[in-house]
């Protein structure tokens, strides 16, 4: 099998130290569990990583596959000056993922090296000691789960024919409005929407996560589900144990850790 790690993963720039400071402490949950994935990561030895992301170039009728040779990360939009990386581009697995879907998919091929947040700031902090790992960021669409769940299963098919060892992760916040002095402000519907989902994480029911209503996820005020979704498609007949690592928000945003045992 060529799927051998998979997790959720928030973006918070807090967690990048030049950024956060003295504040990491309010995220030690979460940088906690980044450091345990990082460690597991490492031990699976991947070749890959697939990192899906929602803040990339968005389109609403297709998903985007990010190609480059080379890939960078920095993380000056948010005042810090210093801290860069690079990575490698794994240029023949995300071909071949286009050619194999290109007549069955709404899957477009766009090329953008500079990463964006929610690519750059997993990324730092799960490859600290993977110098030469590939990477293929995918961002996803405007179209609903159903389509998400479904584009998913069809990477899964691709990835499962392929002979890398590829790492699976989706980085996505949960509801932004959990509290009166969260980023998006508040509504009650955050905190339900937040423990519906890791409820139905845990207990492996995909259909009712698939059913979400349109307006109950809107109200929550997320950026994570759809990535969410498209790793539960690639993940579709696979043995898996989901493991909350962490979920804590003390800014007003929901930051779910969660491992997907393989």
């Amino acid at each position: 099998m060529s799927i051998i790690f998979s997790a959720i993963v928030p973006h918070p720039p807090i967690l990048i130290p030049a950024i956060g400071k003295e504040n990491l402490e309010q995220l030690k949950a979460t940088a906690d569990s980044y450091s345990e994935l990082e460690q597991d990561l490492y031990a699976t030895q991947a070749e890959t990583i697939i990192i899906i992301s929602p803040h990339g170039p968005l389109q609403e009728s297709a998903f985007s596959l990010n190609l480059s040779q080379e890939f960078y990360g920095d993380f000056k939009d948010f005042g810090d000056l210093t801290t860069k990386f690079n990575l490698r581009g794994d240029i023949g697995l995300a071909h071949k993922i286009k050619e194999k879907m290109e007549a069955v998919a709404p899957l477009q091929l766009v090329s953008e090296a500079r990463l964006d947040h929610g690519t750059s700031i997993p990324l730092y902090l799960l490859t600290q000691h993977l110098p030469k790992i590939k990477i293929i960021p995918l961002y996803y669409s405007g179209l609903d789960l159903t389509a998400h769940y479904n584009i998913g299963q069809m990477i899964k098919n691709e990835l499962l024919s392929s002979r890398g060892r590829v790492a699976v992760i989706a980085s996505g916040d949960l509801s932004h409005r959990l509290t009166k002095n969260a980023p998006a402000g508040y509504n009650p519907k955050g905190k339900k929407f937040d423990k519906k989902l890791i409820d139905n994480l845990l207990k492996k029911q995909i259909n009712e996560i698939i059913k979400f209503n349109h307006d109950f996820v809107a109200d929550a005020g997320e950026c994570g589900l759809k990535s969410i979704v498209i790793l539960l498609g690639i993940l579709d007949g696979i043995k898996y144990e989901p493991r909350l690592l962490s979920y804590e928000a003390p800014f007003g945003v929901g930051y779910l850790v969660m491992n997907f045992k393989l």
